[in-house]
C-alpha cells in the first residue's frame, strides 16, 4: 500500500474523548497548534480562542494575509478522508468561471453528477438560480449562500443554456460526487510526432492507479512527448506529485531530489528532502509540456519545480495559482485543521513562487470547446509547440505582460475546503 501521506494527517490526541470538544475547546487546539507549526507563527495576532464562534473563524482571523488567504483551512475529517481518499465530495458536481462581466460559464462537470445529469456541459452559461439571475443574487449579497453547505440533498432551481446554446432549466441537489482523476488520456499526432495528451485533476490516492493507467497508454501508442493537462488541477497528496514525477522523469531523475521542505524555526528538525522514484510505467522524456491555469496548484505546480532542474517544462496557457508551501492535516475532534506548515523547494533550492508560473506560451482555457479538441486554444499552443518548438505567433509572454486579474466579479468558494477554493468546485 503506498504511503499516503504527505500532505499528512497528525492525530493530535488519540480520540475524539481525549480532546476537549466545545468551541472554545477546539479554538484553543487550533490556535495552540498554529504556534507550534504554522510556517508563519511569528505573524500570528495575540488573541482569544475563547471570543470566537468557531475554529474556522478563528483561523480566518489570525492567517497571515495577504499571503495566506485561502491556503490554511479548517475541514470536516469526513469530506478530508472523502477527498483525499475516495476522490470524492458532497456537491452538485461542476466548476465554473465568470467571463466578461456577469456571464457565468461551466468549465467543467464531473460525470454521474445531478448536474450532468441535468445536462451541464463544458461552455454552459448560467443563467439564474432560484429565479434570480447571476448579477443580482451576486449583488445581494446571497452568492456564498446561495450554494448551500455539508447538506446532501441541498437543492437549487438552475435557469441555464447549454453548450449548444439551448434553453433549459431544472433542480440540482446536492450528492456525493466522484471527481475522475484522470477523465482523459489521447494520442494526438502533430508533425510526425505521437504526443500523448493527459487531463489529470487531482492528486489523491485513487490517482496512482489512473496515472498507471494512462502512462501505460502513452507507452503503448508509441507517444514521444507529454502534454500534461493541470488547468483545474488545485493539489492534493504531495506523495502522488512525487509518484507522477518519476513517471515522467524515469531513469534520468530516479533517486534525484524531488522536494525539500522547509519548516518554521520550531520544527527544523522536521525539514527534509524527498526524491524522486522510478514506478515501472515510467514514460521518460526529453521535455515536459504542462497546461496551466490560475486554479493550477500546489503539487500542480510542485511537479513544475521538481522537474525543471532535470528537463525543460514549457508552460502553456495563464498564470498559475502560486502556492509554493504545504500543509499537514491535524485531527481535531470531527474536524481537520489544515494549516501551512512548510516551504517547499526543488533540488536547486528554487521555491517562492507566490505568484505562480508565468506561461511561456500563453493560451485560453478555451471552455467553447471540448478538452482534447486539438483545436481548443490551450492545447492547440501545446500541439504547436511539439510540432515547431516555439509558441504560436503573439503567444510568448514576459511576466511584465501577466494579467493577474479576473474579467468578471471574483468567485470565492463557498466550502472551507481549500481544494474546493482552488478548483471553484461546487
Amino acid at each position: 500500500m503506498r504511503k499516503f501521506l504527505v500532505v499528512a494527517f497528525v492525530v493530535l490526541a488519540t480520540g475524539a474523548g481525549a480532546q476537549d470538544c466545545s468551541i472554545i475547546g477546539q479554538n484553543q487546539t487550533v490556535y495552540q497548534t498554529l504556534k507550534d507549526w504554522y510556517y508563519w507563527y511569528r505573524n500570528l495576532p495575540t488573541v482569544s480562542p475563547s471570543t470566537f464562534a468557531s475554529p474556522e473563524a478563528l483561523l480566518d482571523t489570525v492567517r497571515y494575509r495577504p499571503i495566506d488567504n485561502t491556503f490554511s483551512y479548517v475541514s470536516s475529517a469526513s469530506s478530508s478522508q472523502a477527498f483525499y481518499g475516495d476522490s470524492q465530495y458532497l456537491g452538485f458536481g461542476f466548476s465554473m468561471k465568470f467571463t466578461v462581466g456577469y456571464e457565468l460559464r461551466v468549465t467543467d462537470v464531473f460525470p454521474a453528477s445531478p448536474a450532468a445529469e441535468l445536462g451541464f456541459d463544458r461552455g454552459s452559461e448560467i443563467l439564474a438560480l432560484n429565479g434570480k439571475s447571476i448579477q443580482q443574487t451576486y449583488e445581494d449579497g446571497e452568492w456564498n449562500t446561495i450554494w448551500g453547505g455539508e447538506e446532501e440533498g441541498y437543492a437549487l432551481e438552475v435557469s441555464f443554456k447549454n453548450a449548444a446554446g439551448e434553453a433549459r432549466s431544472g433542480r440540482i441537489a446536492k450528492r456525493v460526487v466522484t471527481i475522475p482523476t484522470v477523465p482523459l488520456t489521447q494520442i494526438q499526432e502533430v508533425g510526425g510526432k505521437k504526443v500523448a495528451y493527459i487531463v489529470f485533476k487531482n492528486f489523491v490516492e485513487p490517482s496512482y492507479a489512473a496515472l498507471d493507467a494512462a502512462f501505460a497508454q502513452a507507452k503503448a501508442g508509441s507517444a514521444t512527448e507529454l502534454v500534461l493537462d493541470l488547468r483545474y488541477n488545485g493539489g492534493g497528496l504531495i506523495a502522488v506529485a512525487q509518484y507522477l514525477g518519476g513517471l515522467i522523469g524515469g531513469d534520468r531523475t530516479s533517486g534525484e531530489i524531488f522536494a525539500q521542505y522547509v519548516h518554521n524555526d520550531k520544527r527544523g528538525s522536521n525539514n527534509n528532502a524527498i526524491r524522486f522514484p522510478r514506478p515501472a510505467d515510467a514514460f521518460p522524456l526529453s521535455r515536459l509540456i504542462v497546461i496551466t491555469t490560475k486554479s493550477s496548484a500546489s503539487a500542480s505546480e510542485l511537479i513544475i519545480n521538481a522537474l525543471k532542474p532535470f528537463i525543460p517544462v514549457v508552460v502553456v496557457g495563464d498564470n498559475s495559482y502560486g502556492k509554493p508551501v504545504g500543509q499537514y492535516g491535524f485531527r481535531i475532534c470531527e474536524k481537520m485543521l489544515w494549516p501551512v506548515s512548510f516551504s517547499v523547494q526543488n533540488a536547486l533550492g528554487q521555491g517562492d513562487y507566490y505568484d505562480g508560473f508565468v506561461p511561456d506560451c500563453r493560451a485560453a482555457d478555451d471552455i467553447n470547446r471540448p478538452l482534447g479538441d486539438p483545436k481548443e486554444a490551450s492545447l492547440a499552443a501545446a500541439l504547436t509547440y511539439v510540432e515547431t518548438g516555439a509558441c504560436p505567433a503573439g503567444a510568448a509572454v514576459s511576466a511584465a505582460s501577466s494579467d493577474r486579474g479576473r474579467p468578471g466579479p471574483a468567485i470565492r468558494a463557498h466550502a472551507e475546503n481549500g481544494w474546493q477554493a482552488l478548483r471553484v468546485a461546487y
